[in-house]
């Protein structure tokens, strides 16, 4: 193979093929539930969380599949597609149960002809306060990366966690008893009535955590708790027959890769399953590298990502 680099660093101009993208990168986004391998272990806890009601909380190496796990269930158990929240050391509890632009509501008044006061357009629903929403069927949620919250944040989950329910103190001293509000992820709208939001079927909640900190143990005994195990060569074996055709040609370069992947990670070194995807992409792909180019590339793509 000849590596064909696109960019030359001629600044000609030039029309070039970039070929087909890596699966997982191909956009607009789509769910690709069958291609996780759960590791042994998780089934098991994913079925104790969802006979209890309760949170699963998975905690892992970052790429180790955590986020992964609730598109799988969410998909074979037809609960539609999942709601996301992304945590940040910014992120609150109201925030996650709903949205209010008072600043918008109040400009509004001031530019009305009449005194027509209607808030719904100034309300929406975050993705913790629509997984409560009363359904059929419980919806799936996604609270990822829950250790990079703010200290108290896990604490004050436990109330809404616990009973399933929570207000919206706007709507509660609102003047009329029914509104309708967006939920999240889309245009739908729901009837809150008398400001109040109770879940009469529990949603199923994956939490995901790096490991980077404890959690309380009031907390902690709320959740059914999963480690994904460290990544072996024969499960990153099926991970990567699970997401790419590896042609026999390359079946010797690509097992080489995976030994030495998993090898640097029994060391300590800090990498991601995804980062080896992408490398097996790059190796097997119609005009990869050859040569010393090889390990430039690879370094490249699986740098340690405790390094900067």
């Amino acid at each position: 193979m000849t590596w064909t680099p696109f960019y030359v660093g001629d600044g000609q101009p030039k029309e070039v093929d970039l070929g087909d993208p890596p699966p997982w990168r191909s956009f607009p986004r789509r769910p690709r539930p069958h291609r996780f391998q759960p590791p042994p272990g998780l089934v098991e806890a994913v079925n104790a969380a969802l006979v209890l009601r309760r949170p699963l909380l998975l905690t892992g190496a970052p790429g180790s599949g955590k986020s992964s796990v609730i598109e799988q269930v969410a998909a074979e158990l037809m609960m539609g597609e999942p709601l996301r929240w992304h945590i940040t050391s910014r992120s609150t509890l109201v925030d996650a149960l709903y949205r209010y632009d008072a600043l918008g509501r109040i400009h509004a008044q001031r530019l009305a002809d009449d005194s027509g006061d209607d808030i719904a357009p100034f309300l929406r629903l975050g993705p913790l306060g629509t997984a409560l929403l009363p359904t059929t069927r419980p919806r799936a949620l996604l609270i990822d990366e829950i250790d990079k919250s703010d200290f108290d944040l896990p604490s004050d989950l436990l109330d809404v966690l616990e009973h399933g329910e929570y207000e919206i103190p706007e709507l509660a001293r609102y003047q009329r008893a029914e509104v309708d509000i967006r939920e999240w992820g889309g245009d739908d709208l729901h009837t809150i009535a008398n400001g109040r939001v109770r879940c009469d079927t529990f949603p199923f909640i994956v939490m995901t955590s790096n490991g980077e900190r404890d959690f309380p143990a009031a907390f902690l005994r709320r959740c059914i708790r999963f480690t994904m195990p460290a990544p072996t060569v024969e499960s990153l074996r099926g991970v990567v027959a699970a997401h790419l055709r590896v042609g026999p040609e390359h079946s010797a370069s690509v097992d080489t890769l995976i030994a030495r992947f998993v090898d640097r990670l029994a060391s300590g070194e800090s990498l991601a399953v995804d980062q080896l995807l992408n490398a097996v992409h790059v190796l097997t792909s119609g005009e990869g590298p050859s040569g010393d180019t090889v390990q430039d590339v690879m370094e490249l793509v699986l740098r340690e990502l405790s390094r900067v």
